[in-house]
């Protein structure tokens, strides 16, 4: 089992500086997407019995994450008649060096947590920390709006990760009460998103501010 939860963390890694280094924003989702199927089976392997309020997270973060989500993120793309992240804040090669340090950092001082002790033969914490860097580094480096988006979808699927961690003390319906608010968020912000997209012919957040106007 822990060998199978380490692949998936490091595949999870990998996504990460894929997300980072492709200006498609489609591609960008699916990997998101990915993300969520792959996130799905963490609590499976991560909790020792397969009880029924573990299927049931594992059900809805693979429900909300790898399809409700991305399908809203793709209609809105489809509806704004955008494909892809031009001329972000840093490029996308340094951007795919920062999340490589980004992630390094936290292979090497994930130990110092003091949850890590109970997880030392997994990548559970290191993940966590490093997916959530990522989705920062996507979030503030992207002008386009739903790529800002789909940092904070990655950032929060660190989060999610890093729930893992607190599985015996936190009850597992504060986990899906969360993914319901983001999906709600997200859906809330793809809306709002076409309505700029309509009024001013972008989605470049750097056109707002001629609402100072």
């Amino acid at each position: 089992m822990t060998n199978l939860l380490n692949t998936i963390l490091v595949t999870i890694l990998v996504m990460n500086l894929f997300a980072l280094g492709t200006s498609r924003i489609l591609a960008v989702t699916r990997v998101v997407a990915a993300q969520g199927v792959l996130l799905g089976f963490i609590p499976l392997l991560v909790h020792k019995s397969l009880v029924m309020p573990v299927l049931l997270m594992a059900a809805a973060a693979i429900s909300i994450k790898a399809i409700l989500i991305p399908s809203i993120i793709v209609r809105a793309l489809r509806d704004a008649q955008i494909k892809h992240e031009v001329k972000p804040l840093i490029g996308f090669l340094p951007s795919i060096i920062l999340g490589a340090i980004a992630t390094a950092f936290a292979l090497l001082f994930a130990g110092q947590l003091p949850l890590a002790g109970n997880h030392y033969d997994t990548l559970l914490v290191p993940t966590a920390i490093a997916t959530v860097l990522v989705g920062f580094i996507q979030l503030v480096t992207r002008y386009k709006a739903i790529s800002q988006v789909i940092g904070y979808l990655i950032l929060e699927n660190g989060i999610f990760i890093f729930s893992m961690l607190l599985v015996e003390a936190m009850p597992l319906i504060v986990e899906m009460g969360v993914m319901l608010d983001l999906f709600v968020g997200i859906f809330v912000t793809c809306i709002i998103i076409n309505h700029i997209n309509q009024a001013f012919s972008s989605m470049d957040t750097r056109e707002l501010v001629s609402l100072k106007e």
